[in-house]
């Protein structure tokens, strides 16, 4: 019996180990059925396969093949006569929903990232930004010179923002600023659901040209343009000074120490004695835990070119760039607030 149970458990654990070196498949799959908007067709009900790669102008036995497969795994049900309608995990594809992730699905599953991903032995050996070593420059070189690639990185970029919105402002409190300057903030879309919150709050958009492009846009529509203003320029370069917060999300781990430290005092520089530092990213945790967080360092890694870090390692950065770290408060999915004040200097 107890041979019977050990070869059964191995053959378990021989599946589980399948189905995660497989994984690039569903990653595929899911990118395609994004792409096409199949998802967004799906909105109202069940829909035939056949109807569906009619709209959606594909080969009708091969999008059938993908949903089948996206269906085994839960993101879409499978009924009479090729019928499909979402799951709950699948309604986050669709683009106008709380939640989605179908800027994400888009993003991550592009020829430049999956490329990238693919030269990680190569990294892994040499030490080398994957995606440098594939493309020939960096990834923001490269979504410079790519409209629709910055336009889809911009969108899974709004996405995550909006995520992390509500959480952000159940856990700080931002009505006793004046000014906010959102540095690396992408469109505005995070700046301007601060400003729309608080309408005392005055803030500053701090990114390269061609990202704060449609930033106007956003912070008319979300009725706080005349309180907004946009720096379209380097964080590298400088930001403007003195404001009482500085916010940067998910800009630290995109970049290794130097260029992290030329960012941190910028804003050290910038920042009045009583201004503070807020950091959204993600704190590496204990070993064995936490995958999230280290499969995104892997990306850092592959792509942008940066790192996670734990919590001793931020807080090395910031007192190398002249802050303090107060307080670390959590947020879902594995990200917190690292909430900095500029150093008491020695006497």
């Amino acid at each position: 019996m107890s041979d019977r149970i050990l070869t059964e458990g191995r053959i378990c654990e021989r599946d589980v180990l399948l189905d995660l070196i497989n994984g690039y498949r569903i990653t595929q799959a899911i990118y395609v059925v994004a792409t096409l908007g199949i998802p967004d067709m799906l909105d109202s009900g069940s829909r035939c396969s056949d109807d569906l790669a009619s709209a959606a102008s594909v080969n009708a036995d091969a999008l059938y093949r993908v949903l089948r497969a996206l269906a085994a795994v839960r993101i879409f049900h499978e009924g009479d006569a090729r019928q499909f309608s979402l799951t709950s995990v699948g309604e986050t594809l669709r683009t106008n929903v709380a939640g989605s992730r179908s800027a994400w699905a888009r993003f991550v599953g592009r020829p430049a990232m999956w490329h990238a991903w693919g030269a990680l032995h190569h990294t892994v050996q040499t030490g080398e930004n994957a995606f440098r070593h594939v493309h020939g420059e960096d990834t923001w070189q490269f979504r410079t010179r790519h409209a629709t690639e910055s336009a889809i990185f911009d969108a899974a970029m709004r996405e995550n923002s909006a995520g992390i919105f509500e959480p952000l402002m159940a856990a700080h409190d931002f009505s006793g600023y004046r000014r906010v300057v959102d540095v690396g903030g992408n469109d505005g879309a995070l700046l301007a659901g601060l400003l729309a919150r608080h309408s005392a709050l005055v803030g500053t958009l701090v990114d390269l040209p061609h990202v704060v492009e449609k930033a106007e846009e956003v912070f008319h529509a979300a009725g706080v343009w005349e309180r907004a203003s946009i720096l379209a320029g380097s964080f590298f370069e400088g930001v403007p000074p003195g404001a009482d917060a500085y916010l940067l999300k998910h800009i630290i781990h995109d970049w290794e120490d130097a260029h992290a430290l030329a960012i941190l005092r910028n804003c050290r520089q910038a920042m009045p004695r009583d201004g503070c530092l807020l950091l959204i990213e993600r704190i590496v945790g204990a070993p064995n835990e936490d995958v999230g967080t280290k499969l995104s360092d892997l990306n850092m890694l592959v792509n942008a070119g940066g790192r996670e870090r734990t919590r001793e390692q931020f807080c090395d950065l910031l007192e190398e760039s002249g802050f303090k770290l107060e307080t670390v408060v959590p947020l879902p999915a594995s990200r917190c607030i690292l909430k900095a004040s500029v150093a008491e200097v020695a006497a």
